[in-house]
């Protein structure tokens, strides 16, 4: 410790961000020591942000929540491994690229290297663009992102080693997601299938079961006839222009209605082909007619019957949401193929007007359509329901089409630690609701390139049977520009030839090997060892479908272990009214504004108030509690140094010290297995409560001993001094975590290093530097300062200053409190001003103390 604190005249909160940003980067603070062995690291999993979006105030609880263990684990002694990344790859950020310089991507264009984006970029009339070209504008601006990113993300206080930075699109990402990926081929967990898949028409890309969201679209329940030898088969659909795809009739086997029907056929209105009319117990009889049509495909409940009744495939939908131009062979009389020829090339939303239309004009419309609301699947960034289109695919094994797998997944899910606890079973409740496996290739640009290409024969065909896969010393590959093992780029696309893998990997492909990316796998062998499996997997509870299964999917296959031990999982902030904050319902906090209005202990500390796994209701106005906290810091601390203050100053030897230390002995007990349980919030309380007693109470009671007035016993003063010392620098200790820039600015004023660096407080060390910490009486200091309240209550029911002399003043307590009383009498009366103390025996409140009279100095007594 300095022989001489250096404390500013006026202590400020204003630029300490700044300032220990900058100190913390330049010392190198949070940079994980390597060389320890594994049983003293700890390591985390934290989600890299999406690069092409917008930090929210979610964004911030739920990071702030993770530094927080970080923070108090590396205070334990532990070497704290805690990367941070960018999710800079996926649909989002090809979205903000095409609206940020009005352009798409064309893949047929080849490569314009003198080519620059429009000056004025017009969103609505984008130019076409070449892949590479693409890829290169979704580099440049989400570098730009990431900048505004990493200073938001610092300013907010964030304890990452900023040397582990990575990107899910950079050179590691793609080596290391390329190389699972054969890993998983090679061991038959991934495979290739051409089968129905969800399809989002604006993105043109497959959507996988875990990126769904059901919201209510409206629509119409059209009643349509199909014609049976027996007479007309009403069905009741909200999607009349899938009739020409129609497969089937379905109803459930118990159906009475229907049970004359199963085995026979009709024929469907206006196409006049023949359909089957078939039982499956999916079908509801209380719905609509209780029979459906099954097309190929309508939605997932059509896979589900195209599949277990082998049904044929009638596709009529294409990937661009729009009919089908050639006309379907199954169509085959005159007036069905001329109609089909006036929905070709229409939307949906066109072609289902037209065929009502048509449907009304053949008697085939009973009665006009009836508005209804109904759930439908949207692809959680898209905007139009979902298709269901066929189209090949690249997927992994997670259980959905296989019981014991997916029981195999379940149990993993057992082996985690969740907290809070309950959050295992919305983990189990996904897996067990799986019904396909993960569909991992999308039909985009900017992403992870599969490391497959395909042999064309003679006639120029794909042979998708037999895929070139590339060498994992090759890693990381393009096979839209790199040729294939064995071949010549002017091979490309020629029969004889090969052509290259389209597609690239969903985001969650390789988001999910954030652990092997981060530490090393494959790379750095060492560093893997020591970081893997990492310790605690942090964020929000939406993505327990998405971020978390997925890499516990791929850490099971490629390691035979979980991924890490525990995660702890945030809830959501909301706003006032409890709705989910959102920029279209206008009610998103901008975490800028807020962290330079109040400062970012503030903010932090208010985080800290939100429960894992529980949703906080967010109010601008609870800031300036945690700012007025963090000003009481700098104010404390400069008292107590003012003070003379020392832990050297003498023993603690004044019942009123030890019962102080004695308190916080047990603080620092109780938050100490608060924060080693990762429950910060209670960590938190702990430590504040004992905090404002210790400035309201135990201050105010010792400030005329401290500073050793004549009339102080040295010994006094010198107990008093020490007991602040201690009590000082384990309290900035205990705020550490939660408030790291004002804590660390008052530790400088009288400590050397950084208070982040240094050791979390035990009841141990406590007791090592005064015995008091053990021995004290914890109950004595809240009795004289409940005597002092009742001093100061009345002087204030008489309006007069606090600075009054008493010239009596009876307290009245249990016998066991009124000699707590005697032990601290001299403060009481220093802090009081009162000249004669009477302590009573006797009737006492709730408290155990009160004040039964107070005489003023040259007053009427009072009470």
């Amino acid at each position: 410790m300095p022989n001489t604190p250096r404390v500013p005249d006026k202590p400020t909160l204003d630029g300490l961000e700044d300032r220990w940003v900058a100190v913390w980067r330049e010392q190198d603070t949070y940079a994980f020591d390597r060389t320890a062995p594994r049983e003293q690291v700890f390591s985390i999993d934290t989600p890299p942000p999406t690069v092409s979006g917008s930090l929210h105030v979610g964004h911030v609880f739920s990071y702030t929540h993770t530094d927080l263990i970080a923070r108090f684990q590396r205070m334990t002694g532990k070497s704290v491994f805690y990367p941070i990344g960018w999710d800079d790859n996926g649909l989002p950020t090809e979205r903000r690229v095409q609206n940020y310089f009005g352009v798409r991507c064309d893949p047929s264009l080849p490569y314009d290297p003198d080519f620059e984006p429009p000056a004025k970029p017009d969103a609505k009339r984008q130019i076409p663009v070449s892949r590479p070209n693409f890829v290169e504008l979704c580099t440049q601006l989400t570098a730009e992102d990431e900048k505004a990113f990493a200073a938001v993300l610092q300013h907010l206080g964030l304890s990452v080693d900023w040397s582990t930075l990575y990107e899910t699109i950079g050179v590691d990402a793609r080596t290391a997601a390329q190389r699972a990926f054969l890993r998983n081929l090679a061991r038959d967990e991934a495979y290739q299938s051409e089968a129905p898949s969800l399809w989002d028409v604006s993105f043109q890309t497959a959507v996988a079961q875990a990126e769904l969201e059901a919201r209510e679209y409206p629509g119409h329940y059209h009643r349509v006839t199909f014609h049976g030898a027996d007479g007309p088969v009403a069905i009741e659909t909200t999607r009349p222009e899938l009739i020409p795809a129609v497969v089937a009739l379905i109803a459930h086997p118990d159906d009475e209605r229907y049970q004359p029907l199963f085995g026979t056929t009709v024929r469907s209105p206006l196409f006049d082909v023949e359909i089957p009319v078939l039982a499956h117990p999916a079908a509801e009889m209380d719905k609509g007619a209780g029979i459906a049509m099954c097309c190929t495909f309508g939605d997932l409940t059509d896979v589900t019957w195209w599949r277990e009744l082998q049904l044929p495939t009638r596709a009529v939908v294409g990937r661009d949401g729009r009919i089908l131009r050639d006309t379907p062979e199954w169509i085959s009389t005159d007036a069905g193929r001329e109609l089909y020829g006036r929905l070709a090339g229409l939307t949906t939303f066109s072609a289902r007007e037209t065929l009502v239309q048509a449907l009304r004009d053949s008697g085939d419309l009973q009665g006009e359509p009836t508005a209804t609301q109904r759930m439908a699947n949207f692809y959680e960034k898209g905007d139009k329901p979902l298709e269901i289109v066929t189209s090949r695919q690249w997927y992994i094994r997670n259980g959905g089409r296989d019981e014991a797998l997916k029981a195999t997944f379940v149990e993993r899910g057992h082996e985690l630690k969740f907290v809070p606890e309950f959050m295992a079973h919305r983990y189990e409740n996904w897996v067990s609701g799986l019904n396909g496996d993960w569909l991992i290739s999308r039909q985009r640009f900017f992403g992870v390139p599969f490391p497959v290409w395909y042999r064309l024969d003679d006639a120029g065909e794909i042979r998708y049977d037999d895929p070139i896969v590339a060498e994992e010393s090759a890693l990381p590959v393009d096979p839209s520009s790199d040729p294939a093992p064995g071949f010549r780029n002017d091979q490309r696309g020629v029969p004889g030839g090969f052509i290259g893998d389209p597609d690239v990997m969903d985001t969650w492909a390789t988001s999910s090997l954030t652990p092997h990316i981060a530490g090393g796998w494959e790379r750095d062998a060492d560093l893997f060892e020591r970081v893997f499996p990492m310790d605690l997997n942090t964020h929000a509870h939406e993505i327990i479908r998405t971020w978390l299964f997925s890499r516990v999917v791929r850490a099971h296959y490629e390691n035979g272990s979980l991924p890490w031990a525990r995660s702890m999982i945030s809830g959501f902030v909301v706003d006032p009214d409890r709705k989910k904050m959102s920029k279209s319902k206008g009610n998103a906090v901008v975490p800028t504004e807020i962290l330079e209005k109040f400062g970012t202990d503030a903010v932090r500390w208010r985080a800290a108030m939100a429960r894992p796994g529980m949703d906080s209701p967010f109010d601008e106005s609870q800031m300036k509690v945690g700012r007025r906290l963090a000003i009481k810091v700098l104010n404390a601390t400069k008292f107590v140094l003012g003070a003379g203050a020392s832990i050297d100053a003498g023993p603690v030897t004044e019942p009123l010290d030890a019962s102080m230390l004695a308190g916080l002995a047990e603080a620092v007990r109780e938050a100490g297995e608060a924060f080693a349980a990762f429950d910060y919030t209670r960590a938190l309380e702990v430590s504040e409560r004992f905090f404002w007693s210790f400035c309201d109470d135990y201050v105010e009671l010792v400030k005329e001993r401290a500073y050793g007035e004549e009339s102080a016993d040295a010994a006094a003063t010198g107990s008093a001094r020490a007991a602040l010392a201690i009590a000082l620098s384990v309290q900035l200790r205990l705020l550490a975590p939660i408030m790291p820039f004002v804590t660390e600015e008052a530790w400088s004023w009288w400590q050397d290093g950084s208070i982040h660096r240094a050791p979390w407080p035990t009841v141990d060390e406590l007791v090592g530097l005064s015995a008091s910490a053990r021995d004290g009486d914890a109950g004595l200091l809240p009795v004289v300062a409940t005597a002092l309240a009742g001093v100061r209550g009345a002087k204030s029911q008489a309006k007069v200053s606090q600075r009054t002399a008493v010239a009596r003043a009876e307290v009245s307590a249990r016998p066991a409190d009124v000699e707590r009383l005697r032990a601290g009498a001299a403060d009481l009366r220093a802090a009081g001003g009162i000249d004669e103390l009477v302590l009573l025996d006797g009737a006492a409140d709730a408290d155990g103390v009160y004040v039964a009279a107070v005489e003023l100095v040259a007053q009427a007594p009072i009470g």
